[in-house]
């Protein structure tokens, strides 16, 4: 770990990209760790809220920006739900990428105001997510570089610097259990990559980490297949959720996604829409103020903490400034 290097880069070592690269930084993640006691139990709650875009996805947008800018490619388009468009169309604006973002038509105001305020062009798109993700691939056959958070795989390294900045916060320890809402599932991907090299690192053979997942029950494709396997994904929903960004019908690596929950011994649990802001709204009380997709993970703790083993960890993914 190169501690001069500014904001995630200081584990660059793990980016793939050439070593004399000029980063690409907003001084991204070393996002606190904080303590709460909730559930008779005390929580740490990693604040990924604080990134500076508002969100998590920041760690992997500084990577594909970066990888984008190492060749040379100067536009590109990207798909969302909000916090990733975003999130890329702040990268991109550091990096002098012209970006379009294509969002669906139910993204929240301020995630809008968002993309436009870093000069990205917005594309509203009508009906449900499969619908954004068919207008921007229809974008990007035509030879627009698709920067795609779902496909691309740069994004994984960046997110599995959250795990190895948890494992810092807790004295060079793993945790017992963390907790996070899953849509494609690349943070919780990402964090299960980033905890497994630092068992190998650290010789750790007798690691417990559980991994649980969080979806809501208006679409919870992964908790469907992990729960019933293929029979259950013919029955998701993709109905409309205040916690719009696990919102994702058809996760592209899900199967990966799922191998890592239970390679963990961990579970997929969900949410059910009545009890999203009532989770906002205690976390607030705590001085969390999150949106509704990071305030899901309050009910999951409800329903897991008596299985979990310490420390828990709970991922707080995006700020309650975007919800609006």
């Amino acid at each position: 770990m190169d501690r001069s290097q500014p904001g995630i880069w200081r584990y660059r070592h793990t980016f793939g990209l050439p070593l004399d690269f000029e980063p690409v930084s907003l001084l991204e993640g070393s996002t606190p760790l904080l303590w709460a006691e909730v559930f008779g139990r005390k929580i740490a709650f990693k604040c990924e809220f604080l990134n500076p875009s508002g969100s998590f996805k920041d760690r992997g947008s500084v990577v594909i920006a970066a990888w984008l800018q190492s060749r040379d490619i100067s536009e590109a388009v990207e798909d969302s739900s909000g916090n990733a468009g975003a999130s890329f169309a702040a990268y991109a604006a550091r990096a002098g990428i012209n970006v379009r973002v294509f969002v669906p038509e139910s993204t929240s105001g301020p995630k809008r105001n968002q993309i436009e305020a870093y000069g990205a062009e917005l594309v509203s798109i009508p009906g449900a997510r499969t619908a954004v993700a068919e207008a921007v691939r229809a974008v990007a056959d035509e030879g627009t570089a698709y920067a795609s958070h779902a496909y691309l795989p740069f994004n994984l390294p960046g997110y599995a610097t959250a795990a190895y900045e948890i494992f810092e916060q807790l004295g060079n320890k793993m945790p017992g259990a963390v907790v996070l809402p899953a849509g494609q599932g690349g943070l919780l991907l990402g964090l299960a990559r980033g905890f497994e090299a630092l068992r190998i690192a650290y010789h750790l053979s007798n690691n417990t980490l559980k991994i649980i997942g969080v979806q809501a029950r208006a679409c919870a494709p992964l908790w469907a297949m992990y729960n019933t396997g293929n029979v259950g994904i013919g029955l998701v929903a993709g109905d409309c959720t205040l916690a719009e960004g696990v919102r994702v019908r058809y996760p592209l690596r899900m199967n990966t996604v799922l191998r890592a929950v239970a390679a963990s011994h961990g579970s997929m649990c969900v949410v059910d829409e009545n009890e999203i802001l009532p989770g906002r709204d205690v976390l607030a009380r705590l001085g969390f103020y999150v949106e509704p997709t990071s305030a899901i993970v309050w009910s999951a703790l409800a329903q897991t903490i008596k299985d979990l083993p310490n420390p828990v960890v709970a991922v707080l993914t995006g700020s309650g400034y975007k919800y609006g």
